[in-house]
């Protein structure tokens, strides 16, 4: 299935020595990119086959760590999820390069089969933050801690509260 650059770029963020013995998120974001290799590779019996192992690493990953990171979300190269646990992403959410997750945070819709999220690169979000709904968050944003974001955050802004306002701009 090749090199996967994003998974090189999601290791350089975590412990050089031992990630998968220190961090268990780590084991989420490989079963991720393991479902995105599945999804490029050619249909047919292996490719089946690859996406029955994918559909059950997902479920016992997603049960014992409390991340769901869907394969058919899109997740830039350089994610890391500080603090396992709690952590939701919606299928159809979209991620850029070198994001930061932490604890409990929610990525999705506000009703069903309503908008998502589109968040830009570099952006932090705090331990219990929800980012709900057809918002962008540009890149080199933060996301505070127990923030609900229902608007749009422009390049480089910290928001924080529920309803999440903008406290600083860059």
């Amino acid at each position: 299935m090749g090199t996967d650059l994003d998974w090189a770029a999601d290791l350089a963020r975590y412990p050089e020595k031992r990630p998968f013995l220190k961090e268990q998120s780590i084991w989420a974001i490989w079963v991720y990119r393991f479902g995105r290799r599945v999804d490029a590779s050619p249909d047919g019996v292996k490719k089946n086959l690859l996406n029955m192992i994918y559909w059950l690493l997902f479920r016992m990953i997603e049960t014992v760590t409390g991340i769901s990171l869907p394969k058919s979300a899109l997740i830039g190269g350089g994610l890391r999820i500080w603090h396992f646990g709690g952590v939701f992403i919606n299928s159809g959410a979209v991620i850029g390069k070198n994001c930061t997750l932490r604890q409990g945070v929610t990525i999705g819709n506000r009703t069903e089969d309503g908008q998502l999220p589109v968040i830009g690169d570099n952006v932090d979000i705090g331990a219990y933050a929800q980012v709900l709904g057809g918002v962008k968050i540009s890149s080199n944003s933060k996301i505070g801690a127990m923030s609900v974001v229902l608007t749009d955050v422009p390049e480089g802004a910290t928001a924080v509260g529920n309803p999440a306002r903008i406290i600083k701009k860059s």
